[in-house]
């Protein structure tokens, strides 16, 4: 089943991982909000966030400006939120947002005469990566976390979040082809055209099958940049710059 129409301007943008040392996406949030960048439809790919998750009060606090630009914002631009492993549990947080949840994902929705498989990134992974994503998102370890996180007053929180600052999120996979491959096999049918992800932050666009497009979409807490709708299958990457105009590459 297809969702809506992908709008030719269309914005398209992915792991950004918000924390107090990244706070860059909230610039990029507000160029949305005042026109800068003038889009009809933002598509939010998943981590967003280093860690916000639904119930868990502490999350939401720190995150609380980005949260309510977002849901500002969703007043006037059609959002579509498909959530990571790093932000889940989000609908009530994103009431006026269409959020796609793990289990909704992959999605497919048009544009023109396409069809484009749209998902965070974290679907048809190695098994025990796939229990893992299961058991953070069960309602019952959600509500344990919940409760000792608040008692806590957001110590597992903080832990978790300290430990994201060690990562290195923008090294390069060098069997990267062979990953998308194997995991495409599981997930892409005969009628889809084009498959748009984040989550592995490699920034490539490959050809699957020779036919299909595969997009990865930069992360944003690596380069800053995203990815704009240009034509009836084409995107063009955009790197953002707090002060316009912005820096136009390649269309891919």
């Amino acid at each position: 089943m297809s969702h809506s129409e992908i709008k030719r301007d269309a914005v398209f943008v992915a792991d950004s991982h918000v924390n107090k040392k990244r706070d860059n996406f909230f610039e990029f949030l507000k160029s949305i909000d005042e026109k800068r960048i003038d889009t009809s439809q933002l598509f939010l790919m998943g981590d967003i966030f280093d860690l916000l998750v639904g119930g868990v009060e502490y999350t939401q606090k720190i995150n609380q400006k980005y949260i309510n630009l977002i849901n500002k914002i969703s007043k006037k631009v059609e959002i579509f939120y498909f959530e990571g492993n790093h932000d889940f549990n989000l609908k009530k947080i994103f009431p006026d947002i269409k959020v796609f949840s793990y289990k909704d994902q992959p999605a497919v929705f048009k544009m023109n005469n396409y069809n484009v498989l749209l998902l965070h990134g974290d679907k048809a992974t190695p098994f025990l990566y796939t229990v893992y994503t299961k058991i953070i998102r069960s309602k019952i370890f959600l509500f344990t976390i919940s409760i000792v996180d608040n008692f806590l007053n957001g110590f597992i929180s903080k832990k978790i979040i300290r430990s994201q600052y060690k990562k290195d999120i923008c090294k390069k996979i060098d069997n990267f082809k062979d990953i998308v491959q194997t995991r495409m096999a599981k997930l892409l049918t005969n009628d889809i055209d084009i498959i748009i992800e984040g989550h592995f932050h490699q920034n490539v666009t490959l050809y699957i099958k020779e036919d299909k497009k595969y997009i990865n979409i930069s992360s944003f807490a690596c380069n800053k940049s995203f990815i704009i709708v240009q034509s009836q299958s084409e995107f063009q990457k955009v790197k953002f710059k707090k002060d316009l105009p912005l820096e136009k590459g390649e269309n891919i």
